[in-house]
């Protein structure tokens, strides 16, 4: 009898401990399915918005998603998106602080150096455009944050880029420049080069300042000043310097 009941005593404990381990088996999919989705859901029809993941160091969009009887919908990153995400990554790089100055304490000269942020906070900036009379075609205002990020991205002063692109393609974004988004007259062969985009066609002109124009050690480098711009990207033309600066003086 008392054989019958340690060996009963054995199988019950071996039957508790399998339902144990079962338990936590049980456990650990569920908190694995969990992670893999970021929600639990305890009904069956979810709708989930993921955005994509942008890898800022190659530029290059990756999603992971999960859809185990789960609906979602994938919303890419737009191009903007893409650029302001690389515009905050360059200035945490930087260790730049959010201590900006105020529009009416930003300043400028006609020597300035060209790489030297305004100052002015984003929102600033973008009011600042916004207010700007001679912005006849709204492409300024449009364009303000994409125009801020870049400058942020590739250390530019934003007067500067948009009274360049103003000096260049006009106010009013003249239809040659608007047609290939060209907007400060970057050429080869004789002619416009061609843009798919807006985006694309900004970006190249603030990478082509920055690499070439306003870096020491660049190939179309001779200062960071208007007149050192000029001295290459429009040698044929003395009153450049003047005409850039004077649009850059209509907008503050």
């Amino acid at each position: 009898m008392l054989k019958d009941s340690s060996t009963k005593l054995r199988i019950d404990s071996m039957l508790i401990f399998s339902i144990i381990m079962v338990v936590i088996f049980i456990f650990v999919i569920v908190v694995n399915a969990m992670s893999k989705v970021g929600a639990f859901a305890m009904e069956k029809d979810i709708n989930i918005e993921i955005k994509e993941k942008v890898l800022e160091s190659d530029f290059e969009d990756v999603l992971v998603a999960y859809s185990d009887n789960i609906n979602y919908e994938v919303t890419p990153a737009s191009p903007r998106e893409k650029i302001s995400s690389r515009a905050a990554t360059a200035r945490r790089n930087r260790g730049e602080s959010n201590n900006y100055i105020p529009v009416n304490e930003v300043k400028i000269s006609q020597t300035m150096d060209l790489n030297v942020r305004t100052g002015m906070s984003k929102e600033d900036f973008i009011n600042l455009i916004a207010n700007c009379s001679a912005d006849t075609s709204g492409f300024f205002e449009e364009n303000a944050g994409i125009i801020y990020d870049l400058c942020e991205i590739y250390s530019i002063n934003e007067i500067f880029f948009c009274g360049l692109i103003s000096a260049e393609s006009g106010w009013n974004i003249a239809q040659n420049h608007r047609n290939t988004h060209n907007y400060i007259s970057l050429m080869s062969g004789g002619g416009l080069i061609s843009f798919s985009t807006v985006e694309e066609g900004l970006e190249s002109a603030a990478k082509t300042l920055h690499n070439n124009y306003l870096t020491p050690g660049g190939k179309f480098y001779r200062g960071s000043t208007l007149e050192g711009v000029r001295t290459i990207f429009c040698p044929v033309n003395p009153g450049w310097t003047s005409l850039v600066y004077g649009r850059m003086c209509q907008i503050i």
